[in-house]
């Protein structure tokens, strides 16, 4: 649900309701009825807040779970070291998934 994502979301870029709140110039009381599903964010919002934390909106929607880093903006060389931690870490996932080890 939207509401949990959003919560999700909020909680790993470690800012509170009304950070949250001031960045996308609504009130805190908006941002917690989102969250507690009294409420949903507009079209708008849903569009924001993707931007705001990267994220599709299918994935704010649950529609999609997977989740997806914008490039646009970044050099060359930032995109180039982005996948080679992507390439490690998908290396580092087989070598644990191959010992049988769960971390």
């Amino acid at each position: 649900m939207i509401s949990e994502r959003i919560k999700e979301l909020r909680n790993r870029e470690n800012i509170s309701q009304s950070e949250l709140a001031k960045r996308l110039a609504v009130t805190r009381a908006s941002v917690s009825a989102w969250e507690s599903g009294l409420s949903a964010p507009t079209a708008y919002y849903i569009v924001e807040l993707a931007k705001l934390f990267h994220v599709s909106a299918d994935y704010l929607l649950d529609l999609d779970t997977t989740e997806t880093i914008n490039l646009s903006g970044l050099s060359k060389e930032e995109v180039r070291i982005l996948y080679t931690l992507l390439d490690y870490f998908d290396r580092r996932k087989t070598e644990v998934d191959v010992r049988g080890i769960s971390e």
